[in-house]
């Protein structure tokens, strides 16, 4: 699994002009799930997320997680995360997983984020949606599961 994270002041996900989820001071994760994922990856990505350091402490210093901040979560599915962009101009999705597969695993990543008790909005998996975001620093940060665990 990857999740792009973005350290934000707010960020909000609409589908069809109507507001899906929203926070304030938070993180956006964008999710994608590979066709080899497994739920302990979710987890264990969930777990990473919820404690990156990313936010300052009173030194200015990148040493606080979102809990630490009492800030949120958006989490949006992105399957386009698995591109592969190495031959040609246009992306090869096939290690992207079949929504068969990522949506489960995407509702285990949020269920486990709020089970570690953080506040979660998401998107609709598989909408197309329309993503605002105000990215604090910028601070963006690419995490993916170790592909040991199973």
């Amino acid at each position: 699994m990857r999740a792009l994270v973005q350290r934000v002041s707010e960020a909000s996900v609409t589908v069809d002009n109507a507001v899906a989820g929203q926070i304030g001071r938070g993180l956006l994760v964008l999710l994608g799930v590979r066709n080899t994922d497994t739920p302990a990856q979710a987890r264990q990505l969930a777990a990473k997320v919820a404690g990156l350091r990313i936010f300052d402490d009173q030194n200015g210093k990148m040493n606080r997680s979102v809990q630490d901040v009492e800030g949120e979560i958006l989490v949006v599915s992105q399957f386009t995360l698995y591109a592969d962009t190495r031959k040609g101009h246009r992306p090869s999705y096939s290690d992207a997983a079949k929504s068969s597969l990522a949506q489960p695993l995407y509702d285990m990543f949020v269920k486990d984020c709020r089970e570690i008790g953080l506040r979660v909005a998401t998107g609709v998996f598989g909408a197309d949606m329309k993503v605002r975001l105000i990215n604090e620093g910028p601070v963006t940060i690419l995490c993916e599961t170790d592909y040991s665990v199973s």
